[in-house]
């Protein structure tokens, strides 16, 4: 029987976010809402069902909760330091410093150069990286600043042929590794350990260990993913004759001129100020933000002074750098506007959120040990759906989580790592999370293509490996 090929186009992400909305505005009053009593401690027994379910409207004005309103309150709900609103800005105005940084053509040359003296060896850079964004994870929590960094990488990882996707592997995946593994973050290991009454940086020699197997395992499938993908494997610096496709770069490597050295040398310095920023001075989104539009400017005047920009010029470059990322802020401002019809995530404020998270560990409660540690598991992972924050998630799931570990016969530092593991492993692919959302929107990966690559795993012919299309093929026979 002859076969026949049919086209099914994946929906674009912000539909399927629409769609998961109107189906939790759909199911939200008729499921009761919850919250645990203030004044004292999370528990099962501190949990009270709210008098009134929470009521949604098409529209809703003032207090109320409206279909959409949604759009709106997601992307104003958070602070300056956080989701949603801290992460939109951050996610804007790195995109126009980059858009500046890409139109002075020093970001270019110097990868021309950096390609040319790693010539065949591609793949011990991806690894080295890999491992150092997951040890950034593991020692200081590292996420939202991956974001940054994957957009300072992009441009190398295009011109070593590679798909986008292997950036937001090596920057964000790594951190979230590092971040399920971690022995001594303080913002999430650390916090959990410090709730669940479990003495601080306990059981690191397991976490240790753990961590150097799911870095290896990470490092060992994002060279597999990257060499599966590839569109050439001639040394980039090959002429075209030597490279499988015209995406090959020139022979000739353009000499390095003193202002693409000087604005190179002010990316590696901001680079060196963002690491010691976090580390040693307690940077976060605002302050991260604010290097990269000093070094926008930077790069900006050196641009003019050397004449390859106008300010005119500059000007356009920065808010078309901009405009690149405005999908992104429109998925990550419907992301938190889920949650908002949920209820929010305050633990005392009645919600869905705090009804499911009572359900679930009311089930876990009659189960036996080994069958808790797993539902566990479950819970924390499925709770990021909707509350991503690796600290938030600590305050509010773990008070609750460490009680139920005493009634199930689990130790509470198994409860702990359920929460590692099950923070990190669905921040790398839930749909709802907006730094997710974010590194995907910088790296212009739909996340429709990035659930088809990264859990459905199709065969080369039907992926689309060239970082365009969106369209996936069922054969029919």
């Amino acid at each position: 029987m002859p076969s026949t090929t049919s086209r099914f186009k994946v929906p674009n992400t912000l539909i399927i976010l629409l769609f998961i909305a109107l189906l939790v505005a759909l199911l939200v009053p008729w499921v009761p809402a919850g919250y645990f009593q203030p004044g004292v401690a999370i528990s099962l027994d501190s949990y009270r069902v709210a008098e009134h379910n929470i009521s949604i409207e098409w529209f809703a004005s003032g207090k109320q909760v409206g279909l959409f309103n949604a759009p709106f309150e997601g992307m104003t709900s958070g602070s300056r330091s956080g989701s949603a609103i801290g992460v939109i800005a951050f996610v804007l105005l790195v995109g126009g410093a980059f858009g500046v940084i890409n139109a002075s053509g020093a970001v270019d040359r110097g990868l021309l150069r950096l390609i040319a003296i790693t010539g065949d060896h591609p793949r011990l850079l991806l690894g080295s990286l890999f491992t150092a964004f997951a040890a950034g994870g593991a020692v200081f929590g590292m996420g939202e600043e991956t974001i940054a960094f994957l957009a300072l990488l992009l441009p190398l990882i295009r011109r070593m042929g590679y798909p986008p996707e292997v950036g937001v592997m090596m920057t964000y995946v790594a951190s979230q590794i590092g971040f399920g593994t971690s022995w001594m973050n303080p913002f999430g290991v650390a916090l959990a350990q410090g709730i669940a009454n479990v003495p601080l940086l306990s059981g690191a020699p397991l976490r240790i260990v753990m961590f150097v197997i799911f870095v290896g395992t990470g490092v060992a499938f994002t060279l597999w993913y990257a060499g599966r993908h590839r569109k050439y494997e001639a040394p980039l610096a090959a002429g075209p004759s030597e490279a499988q496709d015209d995406s090959a770069m020139p022979a000739a490597t353009p000499a390095l001129t003193l202002a693409d050295r000087l604005i190179l040398a002010g990316i590696v310095a901001t680079i060196a100020w963002i690491v010691w920023g976090v580390v040693a001075a307690g940077y976060f989104i605002p302050e991260i933000a604010t290097q990269f539009v000093t070094l926008c400017c930077y790069t900006a005047l050196i641009a003019i002074f050397a004449r390859r920009l106008s300010a005119d010029g500059a000007a356009e470059a920065f808010v078309a750098g901009a405009q690149q990322l405005v999908p992104a802020v429109l998925v990550i401002s419907v992301a938190k506007g889920i949650e908002y019809l949920l209820g929010g995530s305050n633990p005392h404020a009645p919600s869905v959120l705090n009804t499911f998270l009572h359900s679930m560990g009311s089930m876990l409660e009659t189960w036996p040990p080994l069958l808790a540690a797993q539902g566990m598991l479950a819970v924390q992972t499925a709770f990021t759906f909707v509350i991503h924050s690796g600290s938030a998630q600590a305050a509010i799931n773990m008070p609750l989580m460490a009680g139920l570990s005493d009634l199930v016969g689990v130790t509470r530092q198994t409860a702990v790592l359920a929460y590692q593991l099950g923070n990190a492993m669905a921040n790398m692919s839930v749909p709802t999370g907006a730094i997710l959302m974010a590194a995907l929107g910088v790296a212009g990966v739909p996340w429709t293509r990035w659930f088809r690559h990264h859990l459905a795993l199709p065969a080369p012919d039907t992926a689309d490996v060239d970082g365009h299309g969106g369209v996936c093929r069922f054969v029919w026979v």
